[in-house]
Parts: structure tokens; C-alpha cells; sequence
């Protein structure tokens, strides 16, 4: 199972929420928290949430997989946002109005410009065939990731087009309790969605690589599967969180039935991230890069080339590989 398409444009929360008026510990400059309730989401239950798959919420930054000039590219999420003034003038209509309700944007004046070859997410709603903005006053998007460009090179690492490969983590298929880095062909993950981890993303919560030697890699969505969750109740789900090793994750995305989304952060339950031991950091993996199979000499210094130099080597977690 893989979570098909592009970034939708807000995935609901298993349980309904509420805004508690104090600063949000997940989101800088936001002065309030989203509080999960104990009801559930009759969103959820429409969507059949009992009989979802839950997986692991991986802590990164969204990327995508798409043809870029007839070849498959990885992309970075890259939302169009408002001018100062159109933000400003937005800001203005949901403090004094306390909604968006009757709040009109336009689109080819009050947003900046954006990369060229820039494409809007898929499920952003249009407007006079253009793309319009969420509930948060931005387009969702995409622009793909080019070698050369600083901004992505983190991105960049991770993938080798001239192989048309990226460097993928996901459990082992032979020990669901283990993890496997292997290389994977961009052309068979084409219209998915992936998060890219590692040193120099959100902090580095699964402590991967270091400054000298960084480690990036994608985790394709929805493979990440969590076995024996408890009863969606409240209590149960804080109390896995808390106690149980397997809890020790940023939140649970299920996936429906109906192809739906629905989440669950640990912040909407009051609970701290990033945690000095997390789930992912806790299991053995193995690299299986098998470059012999590839006519191509990548340069020394490439993640690609320092990896295949652990190729069939186990280690105790992602934070035991060293590269030299």
C-alpha cells in the first residue's frame, strides 16, 4: 500500500478538536494549540476508521514523485503564498469575522510568483480554472528537485536520475520488525508521495548521520505499518503512546478503505516531540544499495557511493551507521 497522489489539502484528526488558547509548542509564532477531544471524527467514521490500516506519521518534509521533462523526478513541496499586504488583508477578514467564511481571493494578484515549472498539489481546489488557496491562505505545490540547486539539495542526495534511483528506507520484507536502505527505481514509485528524513530535516528526530557525514533518505508513505494499536479511545491511545516502544512515533496516519486520510500527531494529545528514543531510531536495518547491477562510477563524496560502502551490513539502528 502506498499513499497515492499529491499532499491533500488538510488531512482531519481521528478525533475532533478544539483550539486551546495558549502557544503552540509544535508551530513557531502560532498562540494557540489544536487539543484532541474524546469524540471521534464522524469523518472518521464515515471513512470506516475502524477498519483502516494505521501507520507510522514519519517526522520530515513532504516530496513527491512525477515525470519532469518525460523522466521521473523527485519534488519538493513548495506552497504559493500571499503577498505581505494580501496576507495582512486575510489576517484582518478571520480576526474580525473569526472565519474565512466570504473571504475572496485574487489569485494572480494577491499570491507571489513561484518557480518555474512549478505545478499545484493535486485536490487543491480551482476557481475560474486557476488554482485557489486553503484554509490557511496558501496553494500547495510542487517544484521538482534539480541537481545544482542549493535550496534542495538534502533532496538532491537522496535520488541519482542518471541511475533513476532513490535511496529508500522501509521495513525489511523479510522482518517486519527491521529496516531496510536499498536503492529504488523513481519509476515505480511515479504518483507517490514520500517524506524525506535525515540530518538536516525538522531537527533530526531519528538522529540519522552527522554534520560531517549527513544521511538523507525516503520513506515512501504508508509502508510504515503499527501492529497491535489499541482501541481508538482516547485514554488507550494516549497510554500507547506513553508506555508502549511502538508509541514512541510523531503520530498515526490511517488509511482508509475509501482511500481517505485520517491523522493523529501527538501534540493533539498534549504529548511532547521529538523524543530522545524514537520507534524508528530503535529497530536494526541492513544496506542493500547493489551498485555492481549499475554501469556507473558515482563520485566519492556522493551519499550514494558512502552507503554502498556498507552494502550487506547490519547495523543496531539508523544512528549506529557511520560513513566515512
Amino acid at each position: 500500500m502506498q499513499w497515492t497522489g499529491a499532499v491533500q489539502q488538510k488531512v482531519p484528526c481521528v478525533f475532533l478538536t478544539r483550539v486551546k488558547d495558549e502557544p503552540s509548542s509544535k508551530r513557531e509564532h502560532q498562540m494557540f494549540k489544536v487539543i484532541a477531544t474524546e469524540t471521534l471524527n464522524p469523518v472518521a467514521l464515515n471513512a470506516d476508521i475502524h477498519n483502516a490500516i494505521p501507520t507510522e506519521k514519519v517526522d520530515g518534509t513532504c516530496c513527491y514523485v512525477a515525470l519532469h521533462k518525460g523522466v521521473p523526478y523527485l519534488w519538493a513541496r513548495y506552497d504559493r503564498k500571499p503577498t505581505k499586504q494580501a496576507e495582512k488583508r486575510f489576517k484582518r477578514h478571520v480576526f474580525s469575522k473569526g472565519s474565512i467564511k466570504d473571504f475572496i481571493w485574487n489569485v494572480d494578484d494577491d499570491f507571489k510568483s513561484v518557480p518555474e515549472f512549478w505545478i499545484p498539489a493535486k485536490g487543491v481546489k480551482q476557481s475560474n480554472g486557476k488554482p485557489y488557496p486553503d484554509e490557511n491562505g496558501h496553494i500547495p505545490g510542487w517544484v521538482p528537485v534539480e541537481n545544482g540547486n542549493k535550496q534542495y539539495c538534502w533532496h538532491s542526495s537522496a535520488v541519482n536520475y542518471e541511475l533513476g534511483v532513490g535511496i529508500i528506507l522501509k521495513r525489511h520484507p523479510e522482518d517486519p520488525g527491521a529496516l531496510l536502505i536499498y536503492l529504488g527505481y523513481l519509476c515505480e514509485l511515479l504518483e507517490q508521495t514520500l517524506e524525506l528524513i535525515g540530518t538536516n530535516i525538522n531537527g533530526n528526530p531519528y538522529g540519522i548521520g552527522n554534520k560531517k557525514n549527513p544521511i538523507h533518505l525516503l520513506v515512501p508513505h504508508g509502508t510504515l505499518l503499527i501492529c497491535d494499536l489499541p482501541a481508538l479511545d482516547h485514554k488507550s491511545l494516549i497510554s500507547w503512546f506513553d508506555h508502549r516502544q511502538e508509541g514512541k512515533v510523531e503520530g498515526i496516519v490511517w488509511h482508509c478503505k475509501d482511500r481517505s486520510l485520517i491523522k493523529l500527531h501527538r501534540h493533539h494529545l498534549g504529548l511532547g516531540w521529538p523524543l530522545t528514543d524514537t520507534y524508528l531510531s530503535s529497530k536494526p536495518v541492513s544496506i542493500s544499495m547493489d551498485l555492481c547491477k549499475f554501469e556507473y562510477e558515482a563520485a566519492p563524496s556522493s551519499l550514494l557511493r558512502k552507503l554502498s560502502k556498507k552494502d550487506y551490513q547490519q547495523f543496531d539502528s539508523l544512528k549506529d551507521i557511520v560513513l566515512d
